[in-house]
């Protein structure tokens, strides 16, 4: 067992690594704006802090519905079925243009909702911007994110770095140009962000394109062979398996977005110094998240073979991986918490709040590593639906909750932004307990029903 364990830790890293490297490429891209803006002045990162919140809110709720293309591909994947591959992947980038123009016109108008919220005007004036910067480039993302899901279902996750190493890359001179204004373009200060995220969207959309298109990896599934019209049949599998994927992160990410706009009311320094800490914290989660989405490839390719025994052995390896991976970024955090956040801001009063708070970032690493290895194996065996369910209780029923009273009254006095934090610690405690009692029953239940499916065969 303990081999197979071993062989499993191997799967994952191999198949993971360079997924690690892309997610760290669109992080240190949220990371190089974070800098960029927080560099210009307080208002534009705080400005920036809130439109990135509800953009990513917005952004992976369909998103989601994409990200099942990588558990759908990977068992067709597995199941050797490569002319349904280039077929699926035809008709599912339909869906995502459809999608991608949907909420491009929100996104557009989205700003004009945000005056209304109890925010000062100078950080909302700054997000209203940022938000139609970025409202065409999500065309170009959600048909980049489909083609990435496809190419990372068939374990091909080395090409897809290397385009997203390249765009973060692109990202900083193109962030320094349009925020302080170089070479003729005028100063836009957080706005230019969006803009140079819409650029370096459109050129990773147009270069995977022709990297599918030329290499023979992907010639198998035949993927640009012939036309092929949008499918019924597949948008309502691809709407009932992604759905629940994107509400799902949807609601993970409005707990985050929730805590923003409830520290909102506290001042723009406050902002920035949450989103310096959150933003911090995500970089470091970019490794058990690597992890967990390696295991829906991994999984589900085993599923797709019919292997549900070693399914089961990739699942609890990923878990024990994701554990050691959470380990090792809450200790690094713990480390250099005191040097990191200099990077961010110069203003001291950030600074020494977004400090004090990543004390609570780096307890919630472990909590937040055990639920993405369970999630991650989840998606392998394509059931999504009880996951979304049972975030929904555990951030909005709970986190929220907790983290809005102990925030604005606590037990003896308001906590402030630490109580927000103790908040979502609680609600990923939660969820990671209950998301590893629903692998566990699927796990059994998967084994069970393949065992009475062979049982007559033998007989």
């Amino acid at each position: 067992m303990f081999k197979s364990h071993i062989y499993e830790f191997k799967k994952l890293i191999q198949i993971g690594v360079p997924i690690l490297g892309s997610q760290l490429s669109y992080m240190l891209m949220g990371t190089t704006d974070t800098i960029v803006a927080g560099r210009a002045s307080s208002a534009d990162l705080a400005g920036l802090g809130v439109g990135s919140a509800i953009f990513n809110t917005i952004w992976f709720l369909i998103a989601g519905v994409i990200f099942a293309v990588t558990p759908i591909v990977a068992q067709l994947y597995g199941a050797k079925k490569f002319n349904d591959i280039g077929t699926k992947l035809r008709e599912v980038l339909w869906i995502a243009l459809a999608l991608g123009f949907a909420v491009c016109i929100i996104l557009f108008f989205m700003g004009n909702f945000l005056f209304y919220l109890p925010i000062d005007t100078s950080i909302t004036s700054i997000s209203s911007s940022y938000l139609k910067a970025l409202s065409l480039g999500i065309i170009f993302m959600t048909i980049f994110t489909t083609l990435r899901c496809y190419s990372e279902g068939m374990a091909l996750t080395r090409p897809v770095f290397y385009i997203a190493f390249f765009g973060m890359l692109l990202n900083i001179p193109l962030d320094i140009i349009f925020v302080y204004g170089y070479f003729g373009v005028p100063k836009l200060g957080g706005v230019g962000c969006g803009i140079a995220t819409t650029l370096v969207s459109f050129l990773m959309m147009l270069t995977l394109i022709i990297y599918i298109f030329l290499s023979k990896n992907y010639s198998s599934t035949e993927p640009f062979s012939k036309f092929t019209p949008p499918s019924a049949k597949t948008t309502k599998e691809i709407f009932k398996l992604g759905t629940p994927i994107g509400f799902g992160i949807f609601i993970e990410l409005s707990m985050f977005s929730g805590a923003a706009l409830i520290l909102g009311v506290l001042g723009e320094t406050i902002v920035a110094g949450h989103y310096i800490a959150l933003n911090i914290a995500s970089l470091f989660f970019m490794l058990p998240l690597s992890i967990g989405l390696a295991a829906a490839t991994r999984v589900g390719n085993l599923v797709g073979e019919n292997n549900y025994f070693q399914a089961r052995i990739a699942s609890y390896s990923t878990i024990y991986l994701c554990v050691i991976g959470s380990l090792l970024t809450c200790l690094t955090i713990l480390i250099v918490r005191d040097h990191i956040v200099y990077l961010y801001s110069s203003d001291l009063d950030a600074i020494k709040i977004a400090t004090s708070l990543l004390i609570f970032a780096a307890i919630f690493q472990l909590p937040d590593g055990i639920q993405m290895a369970a999630v991650g194996s989840l998606r392998g065996y394509k059931d999504t639906f009880a996951p979304m369910i049972l975030l929904f209780i555990s951030y909005w029923v709970f986190a929220i909750p907790a983290g809005y009273f102990l925030t604005m009254h606590g037990f003896d006095s308001p906590l402030g932004a630490a109580g927000m934090w103790i908040g979502m610690i609680i609600g990923l405690t939660i969820f990671s307990f209950l998301s590893i009692l629903r692998l566990k029953w699927i796990i059994k239940k998967k084994l069970f029903d393949n065992f009475i499916d062979q049982e007559p065969q033998q007989l």
